[in-house]
C-alpha cells in the first residue's frame, strides 16, 4: 500500500432551508469537478437576514481530497 496525499481547499455553500443543506449544496457542486473526496470540516457558518427572518444560510468548508497516485 502505497502513501497518500492529500489537498484541502476552502469553499461557501448556501441554502434557503438549512446549514445543512448548504454543506450538502457545497459538497455536491465540489464533486463535480473533483474526485477522491474523502472529508470535510466546518469552518465558519452565517446567514443573511431578510425582514427579521434568515433568508438563506452560508456555510464555509474545507473540502480535502486524496491527490492521484
Amino acid at each position: 500500500m502505497s502513501d497518500h496525499i492529500y489537498k484541502h481547499i476552502e469553499i461557501t455553500g448556501s441554502s434557503t432551508e438549512s446549514s445543512d443543506k448548504a454543506i450538502e449544496n457545497a459538497i455536491a457542486k465540489a464533486t463535480q469537478s473533483l474526485h477522491q473526496v474523502h472529508w470535510f470540516q466546518v469552518i465558519d457558518t452565517r446567514g443573511y437576514i431578510e425582514e427579521g427572518k434568515v433568508k438563506y444560510w452560508q456555510v464555509t468548508i474545507k473540502i480535502g481530497f486524496r491527490l492521484d497516485d
